[in-house]
């Protein structure tokens, strides 16, 4: 392969980018996001200039993807294998354990229909100009060849293939084994400290490589500003606007519908209850750093302590309608119009399927937006490198994704103690309308750290 000169000298202009990028995160310690949208402003520029040569700036791009890809089935697997198995560690799990996942699972299922129909209304992603490196569109299968194939047949092959449902499947049948095996067989304990060891040292990675996003995004946008109009690019802009009124729906809707529905609970009272947690959680963009103010106002709300702690706790970690539900339905939507791909409604019921299953298999790790919109991807066959360009707009959907996220888990506490006769009533309808949000923000936003989701 030969390169002309514009792509060796496209290539080292991208170095010194790197070099500014990496000052500006390592001695100056800028902010992760704004990092990331500085690394776009670059990329524009690059792309501007250099227009076509990208053919060298474009490897670090393709480069992320990959490694990325590489560790999506190995985290699904060993994560879900750690969630489920923590289920079985104490009596008050197992009251309270699987009503909880209901629950937030529940959250992340009507969210996932939200964006589902939205994307689909406005047509998401059609005209978008933009080609994915290397793509070559999969063969959709039929419902019943799709349902078959989510049971695990060979693990070596579907973990090669990139076949996701399968491998968590296989995971979730280990764990139930270990829950129902521990008790007779305490030797058996060892597989979970294996379990979870290697479940922390993959987050680590992960976490590596969700640093190195901006050197990506940089390579990425360069070359689709090169390929493209900036002017083209503007559609990417609709999916911020939509994502934002999606969070407001889901958290001010379908949260009051569901306490009103379910609990027979008058909604106001949770929101003026929870406002605290909503407010840090919009400004931390951390749903565990905002645990403290979470527990706290739902006890305050009457909710039981150990049910406020345990599935406020869970659901920093699993459900997730924001980062789960909401944020990777629109990408999938949008990246399927784009390419063309005719989804019939099985098809799309599919994807609703693969974003429960995925916020099962991503807790606790950093960058949720990322991996679960990764996993999501490669469960369907879709190119993952379109993450990566909406990664500046993902980093500014953060605030409401993660108020989602926090106000979607006290939801779901509230109503697990209301319906296993855990919640104080009148505690819940004398709320104060007069909580010290200021202060109780400021305290929690100084002592946490913002979370890296994008």
């Amino acid at each position: 392969m030969s390169f002309e000169t514009l792509d060796v000298v496209s290539l080292l202009v991208t170095l010194v980018f790197f070099g500014i990028l990496w000052y500006l995160d390592n001695k100056k310690q800028l902010d992760f996001g704004l990092l990331t949208l500085l690394a776009t402003g670059l990329g524009v520029i690059s792309g501007l200039i250099f227009r076509e040569h990208y053919s060298l700036t474009v490897l670090f791009g393709r480069v992320y993807v990959n490694v990325l890809n590489a560790f999506v089935i190995p985290l699904l697997l060993f994560s879900v294998i750690s969630s489920i198995t923590n289920l079985g560690n104490s009596i008050h799990l197992q009251k309270i354990g699987l009503k909880s996942v209901l629950f937030l699972l529940l959250n992340t299922l009507t969210a996932s229909v939200l964006a589902l129909v939205a994307a689909l209304a406005l047509n998401l992603g059609k005209g978008f100009n933009y080609a994915a490196e290397a793509y070559e569109p999969k063969e959709v299968p039929d419902f019943l060849d799709t349902l078959v194939g989510l049971f695990p047949k060979n693990i070596i092959s579907s973990w090669s293939d990139g076949q996701v449902i399968p491998i968590l499947i296989f995971g979730i049948i280990l764990a139930v084994a270990y829950n129902a095996s521990i008790k007779d067989h305490p030797e058996v304990s060892i597989f979970k400290k294996f379990v979870d060891a290697t479940a922390a040292v993959i987050n680590t990675a992960l976490g590596f490589i969700i640093d190195l996003t901006p050197y990506a995004v940089l390579s990425l946008i360069a070359r689709a500003v090169g390929r493209a109009k900036v002017s083209d690019l503007l559609p990417l802009l609709t999916v911020l606007i939509v994502a934002y009124v999606l969070c407001i729906i889901q958290t001010f809707g379908v949260n009051s519908l569901a306490l009103s529905a379910i609990g027979h609970l008058n909604p106001i009272h949770f929101f003026k209850g929870t406002s605290q947690a909503g407010i840090v959680a919009f400004t931390s963009q951390s749903s565990v750093g905002t645990l403290p103010v979470t527990v706290s106002n739902l006890e305050k709300l009457g909710v039981n302590g150990d049910v406020a702690s345990f599935t406020a706790g869970l659901g920093a970690n699993l459900g997730m309608p924001g980062c789960a539900g909401i944020w990777p339905m629109l990408l999938a939507v949008f990246t399927v119009h784009m390419l063309g791909i005719q989804y019939t409604p099985a098809q799309y019921a599919f994807l609703v399927l693969l974003t429960l299953v995925v916020s099962i298999g991503t807790v606790g790790v950093p960058g949720t937006a990322t991996i679960t919109a990764t996993a999501l991807f490669t469960a369907a066959g879709l190119p993952i490198e379109v993450i990566v360009i909406f990664s500046p707009i993902s980093m500014i959907v953060d605030m409401a994704r993660t108020a989602t996220n926090v106000l979607g888990a006290a939801e779901a506490s509230v109503l697990v103690a209301k319906t296993e006769g855990l919640l104080n009533e009148a505690a819940y309808n004398a709320v104060d309308e007069n909580t010290d949000v200021i202060h109780t923000t400021s305290s929690v936003l100084s002592t946490s750290q913002p979370a890296t989701q994008i």
